[in-house]
Protein backbone atom coordinates (compact mmCIF):
# COMPACT_ATOMS: atom_id res chain seq x y z
CA UNK A 1 0.00 0.00 0.00
CA UNK A 2 1.69 3.41 -1.07
CA UNK A 3 1.99 5.55 1.77
CA UNK A 4 -0.11 8.93 2.77
CA UNK A 5 0.85 12.12 1.23
CA UNK A 6 0.72 15.17 3.57
CA UNK A 7 0.96 18.49 2.92
CA UNK A 8 2.26 21.51 5.19
CA UNK A 9 1.73 24.65 3.72
CA UNK A 10 4.05 27.26 5.15
CA UNK A 11 7.54 26.73 6.02
CA UNK A 12 8.46 29.11 9.18
CA UNK A 13 8.88 27.53 12.78
CA UNK A 14 5.10 26.16 12.56
CA UNK A 15 5.37 24.52 9.78
CA UNK A 16 8.78 23.13 9.37
CA UNK A 17 7.98 21.68 12.94
CA UNK A 18 5.10 19.89 11.74
CA UNK A 19 6.80 18.29 8.61
CA UNK A 20 9.24 17.06 11.36
CA UNK A 21 6.62 15.60 13.36
CA UNK A 22 4.61 13.57 10.66
CA UNK A 23 7.71 12.86 8.93
CA UNK A 24 8.94 11.27 12.39
CA UNK A 25 5.58 9.71 12.94
CA UNK A 26 5.72 8.00 9.92
CA UNK A 27 2.21 9.47 9.17
CA UNK A 28 3.24 9.57 5.30
CA UNK A 29 5.65 11.40 3.05
CA UNK A 30 5.03 15.22 3.42
CA UNK A 31 5.22 18.41 0.63
CA UNK A 32 6.71 21.57 2.21
CA UNK A 33 5.43 24.15 0.48
CA UNK A 34 6.20 28.40 1.22
CA UNK A 35 6.59 31.06 -1.72
CA UNK A 36 10.07 31.51 -0.31
CA UNK A 37 12.27 30.58 -3.04
CA UNK A 38 14.79 27.47 -1.67
CA UNK A 39 13.38 27.65 2.00
CA UNK A 40 11.29 24.78 2.04
CA UNK A 41 13.52 22.85 -0.22
CA UNK A 42 16.61 23.12 2.24
CA UNK A 43 14.06 22.55 5.47
CA UNK A 44 12.51 19.56 3.55
CA UNK A 45 16.02 18.19 2.36
CA UNK A 46 17.12 18.62 6.08
CA UNK A 47 14.43 16.94 8.03
CA UNK A 48 14.51 14.13 4.94
CA UNK A 49 18.21 13.56 5.82
CA UNK A 50 17.56 12.98 9.77
CA UNK A 51 15.91 9.84 8.27
CA UNK A 52 18.66 7.69 9.15
CA UNK A 53 19.50 8.73 12.20
CA UNK A 54 15.95 8.73 13.17
CA UNK A 55 14.91 6.00 12.07
CA UNK A 56 12.04 7.02 9.04
CA UNK A 57 11.60 6.28 6.02
CA UNK A 58 9.33 8.92 4.82
CA UNK A 59 9.80 11.42 2.39
CA UNK A 60 10.05 14.97 3.01
CA UNK A 61 10.16 17.68 -0.15
CA UNK A 62 9.88 21.03 -0.87
CA UNK A 63 7.96 23.48 -3.36
CA UNK A 64 7.35 26.78 -4.17
CA UNK A 65 3.99 25.58 -6.17
CA UNK A 66 1.07 23.76 -4.77
CA UNK A 67 1.33 21.27 -7.93
CA UNK A 68 3.50 18.82 -5.68
CA UNK A 69 0.32 18.18 -3.53
CA UNK A 70 -1.64 16.59 -5.91
CA UNK A 71 -3.65 13.86 -4.85
CA UNK A 72 -2.60 14.74 -1.34
CA UNK A 73 -4.65 13.23 1.41
CA UNK A 74 -4.52 15.78 4.18
CA UNK A 75 -3.24 19.29 4.16
CA UNK A 76 -1.74 21.37 7.30
CA UNK A 77 -2.55 24.95 6.62
CA UNK A 78 0.16 27.32 8.57
CA UNK A 79 0.21 30.38 6.48
CA UNK A 80 0.05 33.83 7.65
CA UNK A 81 0.84 36.94 8.87
CA UNK A 82 1.26 37.55 12.25
CA UNK A 83 0.24 40.95 13.57
CA UNK A 84 2.65 43.68 13.61
CA UNK A 85 2.61 46.69 15.72
CA UNK A 86 -0.07 49.12 15.03
CA UNK A 87 -1.96 46.37 12.94
CA UNK A 88 -5.67 45.88 14.19
CA UNK A 89 -8.01 43.47 14.33
CA UNK A 90 -9.55 43.83 11.03
CA UNK A 91 -6.02 44.72 9.20
CA UNK A 92 -5.33 41.17 10.37
CA UNK A 93 -8.23 39.67 9.46
CA UNK A 94 -8.39 41.06 5.81
CA UNK A 95 -4.15 39.99 4.86
CA UNK A 96 -4.66 36.29 6.50
CA UNK A 97 -8.22 36.06 4.76
CA UNK A 98 -6.76 36.73 2.05
CA UNK A 99 -3.91 34.53 2.31
CA UNK A 100 -6.40 31.81 3.10
CA UNK A 101 -8.35 32.42 -0.12
CA UNK A 102 -4.78 31.92 -2.61
CA UNK A 103 -3.41 29.20 -0.07
CA UNK A 104 -7.05 26.75 -0.57
CA UNK A 105 -7.98 28.01 -3.85
CA UNK A 106 -4.33 26.30 -4.78
CA UNK A 107 -4.80 23.37 -2.66
CA UNK A 108 -8.41 22.33 -4.54
CA UNK A 109 -6.69 22.85 -7.99
CA UNK A 110 -4.89 19.59 -7.14
CA UNK A 111 -5.97 18.17 -4.11
CA UNK A 112 -9.52 18.50 -4.39
CA UNK A 113 -10.11 15.60 -1.48
CA UNK A 114 -7.65 16.66 1.01
CA UNK A 115 -8.92 16.88 4.78
CA UNK A 116 -7.67 20.76 5.36
CA UNK A 117 -6.17 21.22 9.14
CA UNK A 118 -6.05 25.02 9.95
CA UNK A 119 -3.73 26.65 11.76
CA UNK A 120 -3.00 29.88 10.97
CA UNK A 121 -5.20 32.91 13.11
CA UNK A 122 -7.70 33.89 13.81
CA UNK A 123 -8.10 30.55 13.76
CA UNK A 124 -11.69 30.13 14.02
CA UNK A 125 -12.49 32.85 11.24
CA UNK A 126 -9.64 31.15 9.30
CA UNK A 127 -11.37 27.99 9.23
CA UNK A 128 -14.68 29.67 7.90
CA UNK A 129 -12.51 31.47 4.92
CA UNK A 130 -11.06 27.65 3.94
CA UNK A 131 -14.68 26.33 3.88
CA UNK A 132 -16.50 28.39 2.25
CA UNK A 133 -13.40 29.07 -0.81
CA UNK A 134 -13.10 24.83 -0.65
CA UNK A 135 -16.41 23.98 -0.81
CA UNK A 136 -16.20 21.03 1.04
CA UNK A 137 -18.00 19.26 3.67
CA UNK A 138 -17.78 20.37 6.75
CA UNK A 139 -16.42 17.25 8.19
CA UNK A 140 -13.35 17.74 6.05
CA UNK A 141 -12.14 21.41 7.26
CA UNK A 142 -10.83 20.96 10.73
CA UNK A 143 -9.13 24.03 13.11
CA UNK A 144 -6.77 23.43 15.62
CA UNK A 145 -6.96 24.98 18.35
CA UNK A 146 -8.60 23.16 21.22
CA UNK A 147 -5.81 20.43 21.20
CA UNK A 148 -3.11 23.13 21.43
CA UNK A 149 -5.21 25.40 24.31
CA UNK A 150 -6.35 21.78 26.32
CA UNK A 151 -2.64 21.04 26.23
CA UNK A 152 -1.64 23.99 27.94
CA UNK A 153 -4.72 23.93 30.68
CA UNK A 154 -2.95 19.92 31.35
CA UNK A 155 0.38 21.31 31.43
CA UNK A 156 -0.79 24.24 34.19
CA UNK A 157 -2.88 21.51 36.12
CA UNK A 158 -0.35 18.93 36.33
CA UNK A 159 2.13 21.60 37.46
CA UNK A 160 -0.22 22.92 40.03
CA UNK A 161 -0.70 19.30 41.28
CA UNK A 162 2.76 18.05 40.95
CA UNK A 163 1.61 15.20 39.19
CA UNK A 164 2.33 13.39 36.01
CA UNK A 165 0.33 15.14 32.72
CA UNK A 166 -0.55 11.87 30.99
CA UNK A 167 -3.39 11.19 33.59
CA UNK A 168 -4.53 14.86 33.55
CA UNK A 169 -7.62 14.75 31.26
CA UNK A 170 -9.17 17.83 30.79
CA UNK A 171 -10.70 20.26 27.97
CA UNK A 172 -11.08 24.08 26.70
CA UNK A 173 -13.85 25.18 24.15
CA UNK A 174 -15.01 27.49 22.18
CA UNK A 175 -12.88 30.30 20.17
CA UNK A 176 -9.13 30.58 20.32
CA UNK A 177 -8.29 33.60 22.30
CA UNK A 178 -9.40 35.49 25.38
CA UNK A 179 -13.10 34.19 25.13
CA UNK A 180 -12.45 30.46 25.18
CA UNK A 181 -13.95 27.86 27.59
CA UNK A 182 -11.33 25.93 29.84
CA UNK A 183 -14.12 23.37 31.85
CA UNK A 184 -13.26 23.21 35.13
CA UNK A 185 -16.81 21.02 35.39
CA UNK A 186 -14.93 18.24 33.83
CA UNK A 187 -11.33 18.13 34.07
CA UNK A 188 -10.12 15.40 36.53
CA UNK A 189 -6.71 13.30 37.14
CA UNK A 190 -6.81 10.14 36.94
CA UNK A 191 -10.52 10.25 37.35
CA UNK A 192 -10.79 12.46 40.43
CA UNK A 193 -12.25 15.74 39.59
CA UNK A 194 -9.44 18.74 40.11
CA UNK A 195 -12.45 20.18 41.95
CA UNK A 196 -11.54 17.78 44.72
CA UNK A 197 -7.59 18.66 44.44
CA UNK A 198 -7.78 22.40 44.36
CA UNK A 199 -9.37 25.57 45.21
CA UNK A 200 -11.84 27.67 43.54
CA UNK A 201 -9.27 30.62 43.60
CA UNK A 202 -6.68 28.06 42.12
CA UNK A 203 -8.40 26.40 39.38
CA UNK A 204 -9.70 30.50 38.30
CA UNK A 205 -5.74 31.10 38.42
CA UNK A 206 -5.35 28.13 36.13
CA UNK A 207 -8.29 29.26 33.42
CA UNK A 208 -7.10 32.63 33.44
CA UNK A 209 -3.32 31.60 32.16
CA UNK A 210 -4.83 28.74 29.67
CA UNK A 211 -6.65 31.72 28.05
CA UNK A 212 -3.28 33.76 27.66
CA UNK A 213 -1.24 30.54 27.52
CA UNK A 214 0.09 32.22 23.86
CA UNK A 215 0.42 35.70 25.35
CA UNK A 216 2.84 34.24 27.95
CA UNK A 217 5.13 32.89 25.60
CA UNK A 218 4.96 35.80 22.60
CA UNK A 219 6.05 38.11 25.96
CA UNK A 220 8.63 35.77 26.78
CA UNK A 221 10.56 35.55 23.55
CA UNK A 222 9.75 39.01 22.72
CA UNK A 223 10.10 37.97 18.70
CA UNK A 224 7.75 35.25 17.29
CA UNK A 225 5.19 33.21 19.27
CA UNK A 226 5.13 29.56 20.08
CA UNK A 227 5.51 26.06 17.75
CA UNK A 228 6.21 23.38 19.82
CA UNK A 229 3.18 22.70 21.01
CA UNK A 230 1.15 24.04 18.16
CA UNK A 231 2.62 21.93 15.88
CA UNK A 232 2.51 18.55 17.68
CA UNK A 233 -1.22 19.90 18.14
CA UNK A 234 -2.20 19.75 14.37
CA UNK A 235 0.03 16.63 14.01
CA UNK A 236 -1.93 14.83 16.75
CA UNK A 237 -5.11 15.83 14.66
CA UNK A 238 -3.17 14.50 11.61
CA UNK A 239 -2.91 11.12 13.34
CA UNK A 240 -6.29 10.81 14.15
CA UNK A 241 -7.34 11.40 10.67
CA UNK A 242 -4.67 9.53 8.65
CA UNK A 243 -4.63 6.10 11.30
CA UNK A 244 -8.26 6.38 11.91
CA UNK A 245 -8.17 6.26 16.03
CA UNK A 246 -11.21 8.21 15.85
CA UNK A 247 -10.09 10.07 19.10
CA UNK A 248 -11.91 12.55 20.73
CA UNK A 249 -10.45 16.50 20.22
CA UNK A 250 -11.72 19.46 21.10
CA UNK A 251 -11.42 20.86 17.34
CA UNK A 252 -12.66 24.06 15.50
CA UNK A 253 -15.45 23.06 13.56
CA UNK A 254 -18.72 24.31 12.12
CA UNK A 255 -21.59 24.37 14.24
CA UNK A 256 -25.59 24.35 12.82
CA UNK A 257 -27.28 24.41 15.62
CA UNK A 258 -25.63 22.26 18.31
CA UNK A 259 -24.88 23.47 21.37
CA UNK A 260 -27.81 25.90 20.70
CA UNK A 261 -25.65 27.86 18.36
CA UNK A 262 -25.79 28.23 14.24
CA UNK A 263 -23.37 28.22 11.28
CA UNK A 264 -20.23 29.40 13.35
CA UNK A 265 -16.84 28.02 13.67
CA UNK A 266 -16.17 26.73 16.85
CA UNK A 267 -13.97 24.62 19.56
CA UNK A 268 -15.68 21.72 20.79
CA UNK A 269 -15.28 17.95 21.45
CA UNK A 270 -15.37 15.84 17.83
CA UNK A 271 -14.36 12.40 17.49
CA UNK A 272 -12.14 12.44 14.08
CA UNK A 273 -10.91 9.52 12.60
CA UNK A 274 -10.78 8.99 8.50
CA UNK A 275 -13.79 10.60 7.71
CA UNK A 276 -12.68 13.71 9.36
CA UNK A 277 -15.06 15.27 11.98
CA UNK A 278 -17.24 11.62 12.55
CA UNK A 279 -19.57 13.39 14.99
CA UNK A 280 -19.74 15.73 17.38
CA UNK A 281 -19.99 15.78 20.97
CA UNK A 282 -22.54 17.85 22.82
CA UNK A 283 -21.84 18.04 26.31
CA UNK A 284 -24.02 18.80 29.11
CA UNK A 285 -22.33 22.29 29.98
CA UNK A 286 -22.70 24.29 33.28
CA UNK A 287 -24.94 27.26 33.13
CA UNK A 288 -22.27 29.53 33.42
CA UNK A 289 -19.73 27.53 30.42
CA UNK A 290 -23.11 27.39 28.09
CA UNK A 291 -23.20 30.97 28.28
CA UNK A 292 -19.38 31.70 28.21
CA UNK A 293 -19.42 29.58 25.00
CA UNK A 294 -22.04 31.24 23.31
CA UNK A 295 -20.53 34.29 24.13
CA UNK A 296 -17.36 32.99 22.38
CA UNK A 297 -19.16 31.74 19.36
CA UNK A 298 -20.76 35.12 19.33
CA UNK A 299 -17.53 36.79 18.69
CA UNK A 300 -16.33 34.39 16.18
CA UNK A 301 -19.77 35.12 13.89
CA UNK A 302 -18.69 38.86 13.83
CA UNK A 303 -15.47 37.94 12.16
CA UNK A 304 -16.76 35.82 10.35
CA UNK A 305 -19.14 38.53 8.86
CA UNK A 306 -16.88 41.04 9.14
CA UNK A 307 -13.98 38.49 6.92
CA UNK A 308 -16.94 38.16 4.69
CA UNK A 309 -17.93 41.29 4.13
CA UNK A 310 -13.97 42.10 3.04
CA UNK A 311 -13.88 39.00 0.66
CA UNK A 312 -16.99 39.45 -0.74
CA UNK A 313 -17.63 35.66 0.50
CA UNK A 314 -21.30 34.83 0.39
Amino acid sequence: MSRKKIGVIGGGFVGSTTAQRIAEKELGDVVLVDIVEGMPQGKALDIFEAGPVYGYDSVVTGANDYAPLAGADCVVITAGMPRKPGMDRSDLLKVNGEIMRSVVSGIMEVAPEAFLVVVSNPLDVMCFVAHEISGLPRNKVIGMAGVLDTARYRSFIGEALDVSVKDVQAMVLGGHGDSMVPLASTASVSGIPITQLLSKEEIDKLIDRTRHGGAEIVNLLKTGSAYYAPSASAVAMVESIVRDQRRILPCCTRLDGEYGIDATWVGVPVVLGANGVERIIELELDPSDAEALKTSASAVKSGQDEVAGMLSIT
